[in-house]
């Protein structure tokens, strides 16, 4: 990875943490699914220190079932118990990622409720 892919996404989380535009978090989690794994994970950093602000976004890229492992895993890591629910459909899913992401998703949200 470029340093310059690196800082393009500390820019956009900096503006949208900033400015509240949307548009620059959803390049974020579009990085999920970059082929560059350490692409993915400073998305996945990122999108977790956004914390509940990225929650919406990240429900949107479930409803089209974009990115949906990495996903799974990043709404895991914000900690917030109430998304639990919208978690365990994918827990049963017939892909063995989007199924082990889901469940080890609640396992963290209900071992350490906020």
């Amino acid at each position: 990875m470029k340093i310059s892919a690196a800082t393009r996404f500390f820019v956009f989380r900096a503006f949208w943490g900033l400015t509240g535009v949307d548009a620059a978090g959803r390049v974020l989690v579009e990085a999920l699914d970059a082929d560059d794994e350490d692409v993915r994970s400073i998305a996945g950093i990122l999108l977790t220190k956004a914390g509940r602000r990225a929650e919406p976004l990240l429900g949107e890229a479930l409803a089209r079932g974009e990115h949906v492992p990495m996903v799974l895993s990043v709404l895991g890591r914000i900690g917030d118990p109430k998304v639990v629910p919208d978690l365990r459909p994918f827990a049963q899913s017939d892909d063995p990622d989007v199924a082990r992401a889901a469940r080890e998703a609640i396992r963290t949200l209900e071992a350490h409720p906020v």
